[in-house]
């Protein structure tokens, strides 16, 4: 058996000459990047909502979406930071289901990752472009980070890619905030060895180069539950689970101290319609604990159109076709409901 190669990627050179970030672009990015920094050194205290769908599969049908949000984010903006989620790689643990834009441009048609790499800078571009807000996304591949290192305001470690040495040093030569998950088992262990490893400056094997990294100071945690041995989902947004990690960040020499809360994945066991209740419950927290008010920045929701989801081929417009995702209107009553909160 062994590895076939099929075909070369373009450049990232090339995929930017196609789909350029212009001055006007590249202004909104500084200044989004700018206030994003503020807000995880503490200089700024709105509350970030990480939001949107859980892949974007769909072109036209994220951009209905994050136009829409972009209206209730002007609304809301004295009290909370949002930043759009553009999911373009998705984890596969069993290698079957949607990958994600990059390796599926059309999810209905198979493989094909030089038109990936096209659709998936081409559907960022436009939504700075139509709204004005720059995205987050997950490092599924290390590797793809030169072809949209211009244009991502957030990058998000998952909870299977925290311990693997690449994403970490990776993660040390970025210039936005990097969240990383804690893993499957809930181990915060892990989760603050991460930030510690991409706070540091490394030497390391990058795109066939040697490369070097001077770390960086926006690494930080998300909390998105785990597993227990029984595959059982365990919670971890609790007052006492945050405790836990407040006192768990006085045990490292890190910079920033912050956290974000995943309100899906393992904390909602996949209940996507408990997902406001889990973020209300973070504010609560948040209110009864000075030091809980201090490291949590903000919250992930996964949201798109309609609520739920739907196989790869169902059809529905605005639905999700891997988690399932809180739907349009709950989704701007729970940022309208926040910013009265806050």
């Amino acid at each position: 058996m062994s590895i076939k190669l099929i075909k070369q990627l373009p450049s990232s050179d090339e995929v930017k000459a196609l789909y350029p970030m212009t001055p006007d672009l590249v202004k909104i990015k500084q200044e989004r990047d700018t206030e994003i920094r503020k807000i995880f050194t503490g200089e700024d205290k709105r509350f970030i909502f990480i939001i949107g769908p859980c892949s974007a599969d769909n072109e036209d049908a994220v951009l209905d979406y994050l136009n829409r949000l972009a209206k209730v984010a002007e609304k809301v903006k004295d009290k909370i930071y949002v930043i759009p989620r553009i999911y373009t790689e998705k984890p596969r643990t069993n290698g079957s289901g949607y990958k994600g834009i990059f390796h599926q441009p059309n999810p209905l048609m198979g493989e094909n990752m030089i038109e990936g790499l096209y659709a998936m800078r081409k559907m960022q571009i436009r939504a700075i472009r139509e709204t004005g807000l720059t995205a987050a996304d997950e490092m599924l591949y290390t590797d793809n980070w030169k072809y949209v290192d211009d244009i991502l305001s957030y990058v998000a470690i998952g909870a299977r890619s925290v311990e693997d040495q690449q994403h970490r040093f990776t993660a040390s030569g970025m210039d936005v905030p990097v969240g990383m998950k804690n893993p499957t088992s809930g181990d915060f262990t892990v989760m603050m060895n991460s930030c510690v490893a991409a706070q540091s400056p490394h030497t390391f094997l990058y795109s066939g180069y040697e490369a070097e990294s001077t770390g960086n100071d926006l690494t930080h945690c998300i909390l998105r539950g785990g597993l227990n041995k029984h595959g059982n989902s365990i919670p971890n947004y609790h007052y006492d689970d945050i405790m836990r990690l407040v006192e768990s960040y006085k045990q490292y020499d890190l910079k920033n101290p912050a956290c974000i809360i995943d309100a899906n994945h393992n904390n909602s066991g996949k209940k996507w319609d408990q997902q406001p209740r889990i973020v209300k419950e973070v504010l609560h927290s948040r209110k009864n604990s000075d030091e809980i008010n201090e490291l949590v920045k903000g919250v992930m929701v996964e949201s798109y159109i309609e609520d739920g989801n739907q196989p790869v081929d169902g059809g529905c417009y605005g639905k999700s076709i891997t988690d399932a995702c809180l739907g349009w209107d709950k989704t701007e009553k729970l940022l309208l409901d926040v910013a009265e909160l806050l």
